[in-house]
C-alpha cells in the first residue's frame, strides 16, 4: 500500500510536493485553510537549478509562456527621469529581473493544475494537533476529522501554524527591518514592460512592476525597525498612507489604488531560522522551514528545489529518518547561502536622508553602465546554482 502523506499549505512549495510525491507513488492529500485556490500576488523569480526541476515536470515552457514580460528594473528620479536601468537582454539570468519572472499565483495554479487530480485536496480546513506516533502521524483537523498518515509534511508560509503545533519556539527568526505592503493597481500611463523604482527619504521606496493582466503591481517599502504593525487591512492601508503619503513621484496615484485594492498583502520581513527541519514523522519545507524573504531573490527557487529533493529522498525507500537527514544535508548550504542577506543591504537600498537618495542615484547611474553593471551584478545578484540537482528513482 502506498505510503499516504498529508502536504500542508496551498503555496509554490506544497504544489510542487505533491506533485513529486504523487510521481514518487504516494497517497497525497493537501490541505490549505484557505476556502478556494488563492490566485493573485506579486513578481518572483525562477532562476538556475528550479529551472530545471520545472523542466523535469515540462512545465518550464508553460511557465515562460505564462511570464510578466517584464524587461528590465528602471531607477526614477521624483520627474521620473532615469537615473539607472538594468536590463534582462544585457544581463540574463544574473540580472534584478529573472528570465522566468511569473506572478506567484500563475506559478501556483500551473503547478496546482498539474497535480490536482492525481492529489486530494481539502480546501477550507487546517491542522489542529498531530500526535506522532510509532506507526502513524494521528492529525485531528480544525473541521473535527481525525485521520492518520504515514508522513505530514508541512508547506506553509512565514508565519506557518501547523510548525508551531510540532516545533513550537523553534524558529528563531531573524528579522530585516523592513515593512512591506504588496498590491495591485489600475496600470498608468507611465507602467509598460519595465519595473519602475522610486526612492523617498526616510527609508521608503515606492516599486511599480508590469504583470500580464493588464494592470500593476505595487510594492512599498519601508527601511526601519518595526516589531508590530496592524493585522487588518484598512488599518495596513491606514498605517502605509501615513507614512508614504508626502514621498513625491507618482506615491499619491499608488495610494489611491491602495485604497480600491483587495489583494493587500503587508509583511514584516523576516527570516525562518530552525535548527532542525523534521521530528518523527514530520518535516517542514519552503518558507515554513526557511523564509528567506524577498530580498534574497532566491525564496521561490529555494522552494521548488527544497520540494524537489525532500520528495526524491523518500521516494528511495522506507527509512524516513534517512530520508529527512539526506533532504536536510542537502538543503542546508543551500538555504544557508540563499539565507545571506546582509542587513545593510535594505538601508542602502532605502536610504534616510536626502543626501543618500541622491549618492545613491550617483551611484546606480554609474554602475548602471555597458560592462560596469554586468561585474556589479554578478558579484551582487543571487546565485542558485549551489546545489546539484540530484537524480532520483521517479527521473527514470
Amino acid at each position: 500500500m502506498a505510503k499516504r502523506v498529508l502536504v500542508t499549505g496551498g503555496s509554490v512549495a506544497a504544489n510542487t510536493l505533491a506533485w513529486w510525491l504523487v510521481k514518487g507513488g504516494f497517497d497525497v492529500t493537501v490541505v490549505e485553510k484557505a476556502p478556494a485556490f488563492r490566485d493573485g500576488g506579486q513578481n518572483v523569480d525562477v532562476r538556475g537549478v528550479a529551472r530545471g526541476v520545472l523542466r523535469r515536470m515540462g512545465l518550464e515552457e508553460e511557465v515562460g509562456r505564462s511570464g510578466t514580460g517584464e524587461t528590465a528594473w528602471t531607477f526614477v528620479d521624483e520627474n521620473s527621469k532615469v537615473v539607472g536601468r538594468f536590463a534582462l537582454k544585457d544581463l540574463g539570468a544574473n540580472g534584478p529581473t529573472a528570465e522566468l519572472e511569473i506572478l506567484r499565483g500563475e506559478l501556483a495554479r500551473l503547478l496546482y493544475e498539474s497535480v490536482r487530480d492525481r492529489a486530494a485536496y481539502r480546501f477550507g480546513d487546517t491542522v489542529d494537533s498531530i500526535e506522532d506516533g510509532a506507526d502513524a502521524a494521528y492529525v485531528r483537523f480544525q473541521s473535527g476529522r481525525e485521520e492518520d498518515y504515514d508522513l505530514v509534511l508541512i508547506a506553509e508560509g512565514v508565519g506557518s501554524s501547523t510548525r508551531e503545533l510540532v516545533f513550537e519556539g523553534e524558529n528563531e527568526p531573524r528579522w530585516m527591518d523592513v515593512t512591506m505592503g504588496y498590491f495591485t493597481i489600475p496600470k498608468g500611463p507611465g507602467d509598460g514592460s519595465d519595473a519602475r523604482w522610486y526612492n523617498a527619504p526616510d527609508g521608503r521606496s515606492v516599486f511599480l512592476r508590469p504583470d500580464n493582466k493588464g494592470t500593476t503591481r505595487a510594492v512599498l517599502t519601508l527601511q526601519a525597525l518595526v516589531r508590530e504593525a496592524p493585522a487588518a487591512p484598512e488599518e495596513q492601508k491606514q498605517w502605509l498612507k501615513e507614512r508614504f503619503s508626502d514621498s513625491g513621484w507618482e506615491t499619491p496615484r499608488v495610494l489611491d489604488g491602495l485604497e480600491d485594492a483587495n489583494d493587500l498583502y503587508f509583511d514584516l520581513l523576516r527570516q525562518v531560522k530552525m535548527k532542525r527541519w523534521r521530528k518523527g514523522r514530520v518535516a517542514v519545507t519552503g518558507d515554513a522551514a526557511w523564509c528567506a524573504t524577498p530580498l534574497s531573490g532566491i525564496g521561490t527557487t529555494l522552494a521548488i528545489v527544497g520540494a524537489y529533493v525532500l520528495a526524491g529522498e523518500l521516494s528511495k525507500g522506507d527509512d524516513i529518518e534517512r530520508a529527512f537527514k539526506c533532504y536536510e544535508d542537502i538543503m542546508r548550504p543551500f538555504v544557508k547561502k540563499g539565507q545571506n542577506v546582509p542587513k545593510i543591504g535594505p538601508r542602502l537600498m532605502q536610504p534616510h536622508s536626502r543626501l543618500g537618495v541622491s549618492l545613491q542615484r550617483s551611484v546606480l547611474g554609474i554602475a548602471s553602465k555597458p560592462g560596469i553593471q554586468k561585474v556589479l551584478t554578478k558579484v551582487a545578484m543571487p546565485r542558485a546554482e549551489s546545489v546539484e540537482l540530484p537524480e532520483y528513482p521517479f527521473d527514470a
